[in-house]
């Protein structure tokens, strides 16, 4: 009941922000493939709370402890189940939002669905809930990459109204986690920085864009009409909390210009393969990869939790004001990197999956 993602490359998360743990089970893993065990806690340290000044102070190692399917590093083919334990729980932060919703959380639509809600640190509904995704995303990466050296590397392109200025093919990993908020461009970097304390100090928030690029993307990956790749990659970024919008390729700057622009014209090789003089398609040509690097930006809204007070109403519908207590990220996205990462790669690697089942007998 929405908790699991992938047909073939399957995963299944579990958990709440303030329960005892958080933590995915992968279906479908491919048998014998060796895994490099601290790239997938690597991740989750990217991931976790209180990494730097302009993130949640929340203290959590999010240490990963792997469960089942593996032997001596080794994938067994079986189902691989991770769980990383809450730790510094304090439920006492979030009383007064027991009675008030948040806006534009997930407080009042949970409970007007359900009738019940986790309310404690969002439940859910919480980006800690994301934990699983990047474990499993982790797993993903290294299959991409022993499969067919495809690399996923994203990073932050604007922070409110900065927007940096980045060549996406001079982008590395180094460059991207030289400072503390994930954007290449180190001059805008500081700007980006500065901007976040500014908003925090007032008890505000804000939001911007994540961009993320797929090298050696595999040929062939997704499926005509509803399994599109660049369908299955937008719900999947759009499943991550805080999320508003997607593009790919030109996307809406496309819509300006005319087809004769706008058109990607194909280039002869030596070797027959697919190659294109531009790329506004994005990677992506009728819905199915076309070996060029896959290019998307993910949209973030500011965080919704703030200490600002807002006008809001209670569980009985009266009337009442919300000053937030607890700890939150006062900018989602520096955290959010490896979130779009790890969802980009289960795209991909299911998608792998399916076109090899597909069509790889002959």
């Amino acid at each position: 009941m929405g908790s699991s993602f992938g047909d073939l490359f399957r995963i299944s998360t579990f958990g709440e922000s303030h329960g005892g743990g958080v933590g995915v089970i992968i279906d479908g893993c491919p048998p014998r493939l060796e895994l490099d065990l601290e790239a997938i806690q690597a991740e989750l340290d990217r991931r976790k709370p209180g990494q730097s000044k302009i993130t949640t102070p929340r203290k959590e190692d999010d240490q990963v402890e792997i469960l089942s399917g593996l032997l001596d590093g080794v994938t067994l083919g079986t189902p691989i189940a991770m769980v990383v334990r809450n730790k510094d729980q304090r439920p006492q932060d979030y009383r007064e939002m027991e009675v008030a919703f948040r806006p534009s959380h997930a407080d009042a639509t949970y409970q007007a669905k359900y009738g019940i809600q986790a309310r404690s640190g969002g439940g859910r509904a919480s980006a800690r809930e994301t934990i699983g995704r990047v474990a499993a995303g982790a797993i993903a990466k290294q299959l991409l990459a022993k499969a067919h050296g495809t690399e996923v590397i994203a990073w932050v392109e604007r922070i409110h109204n900065l927007e940096a200025s980045i060549d996406p093919g001079q982008v590395n990993l180094a460059a991207v986690e030289a400072n503390i908020v994930r954007c290449p461009d180190q001059a805008m970097a500081a700007q980006m920085i500065e901007r976040i304390e500014a908003i925090g100090r007032e008890g505000d928030s804000c939001g911007g864009v994540i961009t993320c690029l797929v090298r050696q993307a595999p040929i062939g990956l997704g499926m005509p009409v509803f399994d599109k790749l660049e369908a299955d990659l937008a719900k999947a970024v759009m499943s991550l909390p805080a999320t508003k919008g997607f593009e790919i390729g030109s996307g809406f700057a496309g819509t300006l210009l005319k087809g004769s622009e706008h058109n990607d014209a194909f280039l002869p090789t030596s070797d027959g393969s697919l190659h294109t003089a531009t790329n506004n398609s994005g990677g992506i040509q009728g819905g199915i990869s076309n070996g060029e690097q896959i290019v998307i930006r993910v949209a973030f809204k500011p965080t919704a939790t703030i200490r600002k007070a807002q006008q809001t109403i209670n569980d009985r519908g009266e009337a009442t004001t919300l000053e937030a207590k607890g700890r939150h990220d006062p900018c989602v996205l520096p955290r959010a990197v490896p979130m779009v990462e790890a969802m980009v790669a289960l795209v991909l690697a299911d998608h792998l999956l399916r076109q090899k089942g597909q069509c790889g007998l002959w």
